[in-house]
């Protein structure tokens, strides 16, 4: 099954073609739903279409907890940092990150 990445606002655009080898067919909010989507459009977003949300945003992580799955939420938990060591996270993480999909009860994957 091919992992679907929809990246939140907070994180930038340039993450979809640096990873589109390993996450083909990944998406960045603003591309999806524009500039200042509410979090509940793009919680739909994804629920409709199989992504998982890339966030550094806690609130998407609170809602994973409070709905549960799917979607499921990737947490990236690195603070200030640059977009090279966010990629960079998510290629080391692709086997831990396939591993949370197949797990049903995780809801949210904190990655850091």
């Amino acid at each position: 099954m091919a992992v679907r990445l929809l990246f939140d606002e907070n994180l930038a655009r340039r993450l979809v073609p640096a990873l589109v080898g390993i996450y083909p067919d990944s998406a960045h909010v603003e591309d999806v739903l524009g500039r200042g989507a509410s979090d509940e459009a793009i919680w739909t977003q994804a629920l409709e279409h199989d992504f998982l949300i890339v966030t550094k945003d806690e609130d998407f992580q609170r809602l994973s907890v409070l709905r549960g799955a799917p979607p499921k939420v990737v947490w990236i938990r690195l603070g200030n940092c640059t977009t090279s060591q966010v990629a960079d996270l998510l290629l080391r993480s692709r086997e831990l990150i396939g591993s949370f999909l197949e797990h049903e009860e995780a809801t949210f994957l904190a990655l850091g």
